[in-house]
């Protein structure tokens, strides 16, 4: 078998991040590609989204053959209307919430594609030389699957996202499906890391459901607010079973939520839809009649149990009997806006449960350390690729995997770009692919870069400074000193001596400059970027954007004659 002959495995995005999971199989002429999520912004400045490098797809287009989606979260189809735009598809392989969604995503765009195919878990796609086949999975949205794909050099199965749960409240995870293939032969494993620190096994859905259960039973004539995760479809379910119970009806905020909530209606997944109404009719209803379900649970600004804990609410205001549930956990980086959210709330006078106070209030659609064994003990593969989380998470897995068997020489702890190859059942290292993170502003994809960023980031941290001068540069002379402009770098009234001396300085290095035989604008630039930066900051501590402003006054006089 020659070089030819190999099946390369890329990745794309997902390894030392949790998001943006995008992986690769290639095989002489035809590609698959499993999942096209994005992550989200965290501290990059404007920025909506981050997708996946596209370059190698862009330059193997032709070969690709369809996309296979694990489930329906953003870090997993999010980043397809961006995808489409740039790379041609021929189709889309989805389970049927993940389709939904998908073509909810698309309609929003005015992107129109016909090629969006449902698949289950009896389903077999071939091509010329892949198989792919699938395994039902548990997780916190339904319709939840990993893949296998089998190649001419071996089986690899991804996971997607996944956790056990013996009492779930949708389906359970197809674990005979799972024996067998691993009776069969998995040569590579591709396996979840998220909850890869956490020991033990994660807590069942139904132990959460009886937590909501005894908090509907106990405050029977409260109104009850429930932030959750929109995409928590069982959550969910089990919130509209237990105000059915309990004779609520359910008002919905967050346009996220009510999108999911109708997905599920229809699709069979959320029963009682009669229970919905309008927030007119809620706030004509006794407390004890009625649920608000509602985004937030972040404390994300703009979501409606933020604008209903700073009372913003156009529709909905607090009474300081209500009851409200964070059945969710904070996703890192969203600890401090939890917070203040959580403070709002207390100083509004009403009580608050949260997965702190009531440990079973939430439960991660991710397994922790022992169910991460019992998938490498079922499928029981050669080689072991932990994806979906950052290293030391990637590193952990790889460490459970040895516990399991599996040498250390066959786990592979990779990072985006990097590649693996197949060849007669046997995993090598492969060559690096481009890997740039592609930047969503608004409307702008791409046109935005690691340069851009870093230079919000400067201004946002230590403010931006403008150095205008006026120059004959003929005579190689300044003519006035430089005019200091600056916005969050000090306050100019408090600072006067401060802008003074950079003043002068700035002065100094131009009339310095001039003075050189050939200098040009670009070196008066670069003099006052580098040389000005270093003296503000002995001066200061602080770095600001600096931008200079060359204009040769005597030459502009002279056009304008």
């Amino acid at each position: 078998m020659n070089k030819s002959d190999e099946t390369k495995v890329i990745v794309l995005g997902g390894l030392g991040e949790v998001g943006r999971n995008m992986y690769c199989v290639m095989h002489k002429d035809e590609i698959i590609i499993l999942d096209a999520g994005v992550s989200f912004a965290g501290d990059l400045l404007g920025i909506d989204y981050v997708l996946p490098d596209y370059s190698f797809l862009k330059q193997n287009e032709d070969k690709i053959k369809a996309l296979f989606i694990t489930h329906g979260h953003e870090d997993h189809i999010g980043a397809i209307p961006f995808l489409l735009q740039m790379v041609n598809v021929p189709a889309i392989y989805a389970p049927n919430q993940a389709k939904e969604l998908i073509e909810m995503k698309l309609a929003d765009r005015n992107i129109r594609y016909d090629n969006l195919y449902v698949y289950n878990d009896q389903t077999t796609v071939k091509f010329k030389y892949f198989e792919i086949g699938f395994i039902r999975t548990t997780h916190s949205i339904p319709d939840s699957h990993g893949i296998i794909v089998k190649t001419p050099n071996g089986t690899i199965v991804t996971t997607g996202d996944f956790k056990f749960d013996l009492t779930p409240i949708g389906p359970m995870a197809d674990l005979y499906k799972m024996a067998v293939m691993g009776h069969q032969g998995v040569d590579l494993l591709i396996s979840d890391s998220t909850n890869a620190l956490n020991e033990g096994m994660s807590i069942s859905e139904s132990r959460v459901d009886d937590t909501l259960t005894d908090i509907f039973d106990k405050y029977k004539y409260n109104r009850i607010i429930i932030a959750t995760f929109a995409s928590n479809i069982y959550r969910l379910k089990h919130i509209f079973e237990s105000c059915y119970k309990h004779n609520r009806k359910i008002c919905v905020f967050g346009r996220s939520m009510e999108n999911n909530i109708d997905i599920s209606i229809k699709g069979g997944y959320i029963d009682h839809k009669e229970l919905l109404i309008r927030a007119d009719e809620a706030n004509n209803l006794k407390p004890g009649e009625v649920t608000i379900l509602c985004t937030g649970s972040q404390g994300e600004p703009l979501a409606a149990l933020s604008r209903i804990a700073d009372g913003t609410h156009k529709q909905i205001k607090l009474r300081p009997d209500d009851i409200v549930i964070f059945s969710s956990s904070a996703i890192p980086g969203n600890a401090i806006s939890i917070s203040k959210t959580i403070n709002k709330l207390y100083l509004k006078g009403v009580k608050v449960f949260t997965n702190m106070t009531i440990n079973n209030l939430h439960t991660s659609g991710h397994a922790n350390q022992e169910e991460l064994k019992l998938m490498i003990r079922l499928l029981n593969p050669k080689y072991l690729m932990p994806f979906h989380g950052d290293y030391r998470m990637l590193k952990k897995h790889a460490e459970l995997g040895m516990d399991c068997g599996i040498p250390k020489e066959n786990t592979f702890i990779l990072k985006n770009g990097d590649s693996l190859v197949l060849k007669n059942h046997k995993i090598t290292r492969g060559e690096s692919y481009p890997n740039s993170p592609i930047y969503v502003d608004g409307s702008r994809v791409g046109e935005v870069g690691s340069a851009v960023i870093h230079d919000r980031k400067i201004m946002a941290n230590d403010g931006i400074l403008v150095v205008i001068a006026n120059i004959d540069f003929s005579a190689k002379r300044l003519l006035i000193k430089p005019n200091i402009t600056t916005r969050g770098f000090v306050l100019v009234n408090e600072n006067e001596e401060l802008l003074r001396k950079i003043e002068n300085m700035a002065g100094n290095l131009i009339t310095k400059k001039l003075n050189d035989q050939h200098v040009t604008f670009g070196d008066l630039k670069v003099t006052i970027s580098q040389d000005l930066s270093s003296y503000i900051f002995e001066l200061t501590g602080r770095r600001p954007l600096l931008l200079p402003i060359i204009l040769d006054v005597k030459k502009e006089v002279k056009e304008k004659i």
